[in-house]
């Protein structure tokens, strides 16, 4: 039979436990994903002569949106996770690089800048429009915390080159608000990789659909 002592010892183990995993939860910090190669993505680009990959993985519900601890998609912002694989033998330039997604009703959108999606965090704007996510309860703070600047700051892509035999990954963002279905029938051209000498490489074509009708995981 368990004695008192050993029961309350366990209790009070028990609700330690309790209060401390919150509190891990609340302070865990943004892990950026592991790329796999372009081409082993269902929505991607390979240019077999140049030997370059680009390809999408669209973070476009909440249980891949989970990685983050800002609520990117209730605030308007479809992430992104941009993978842009070299398997040429020269360094490929993205200096010049443009990108833009063009949805199914021809709006043209780029990706926005950091600090617009601090201006989104810390004012944001109620609006009758209907949104392609659910906004959540409670309304939302009106200050950017450090740890969310952090946040976004490394999540974004920002490789400037690729090397030989390698990837370069990272999370672009789109303002998709008052857009029901950013995705279907969208397509992703990315212009302005170069290659080791300068040239312009072919322009890379994504469609999202791909995304969308690819097997998904179980």
């Amino acid at each position: 039979m368990l004695s008192s002592r050993f029961i309350t010892r366990l209790l009070v183990s028990t609700v330690s436990v309790v209060l401390f995993v919150p509190h891990l939860l609340a302070g865990k910090n943004f892990v950026k994903p592991v790329a796999k190669a372009a081409i082993n993505y269902p929505a991607h680009d390979f240019h077999r002569d140049e030997k370059v990959a680009i390809a999408v993985d669209p973070y476009d519900n909440a249980e891949k949106a989970k990685i983050f601890s800002v609520d990117f998609l209730a605030h308007g912002f479809l992430p992104v996770f941009f993978v842009v694989t070299n398997d040429g033998d020269q360094p490929i330039s993205l200096a010049r690089m443009e990108i833009e997604l063009t949805t199914a009703n021809h709006s043209k959108l780029t990706p926005v800048t950091s600090e617009d999606i601090y201006r989104r965090l810390s004012h944001p704007q109620a609006s009758t429009t209907p949104k392609p996510f659910p906004l959540p309860r409670g309304g939302v703070k009106g200050a950017v915390s450090q740890k969310e600047m952090d946040e976004v700051d490394s999540a974004q892509f920002a490789a400037r080159a690729v090397e030989p035999h390698n990837t370069q990954s990272g999370f672009l963002f789109f303002d998709v608000g008052g857009i029901s279905s950013p995705l279907a029938g969208a397509t992703m051209d990315i212009t302005g990789p170069a290659d080791a000498k300068g040239r312009e490489l072919l322009f890379f074509e994504i469609m999202m659909d791909k995304y969308l009708n690819a097997p998904k995981n179980p």
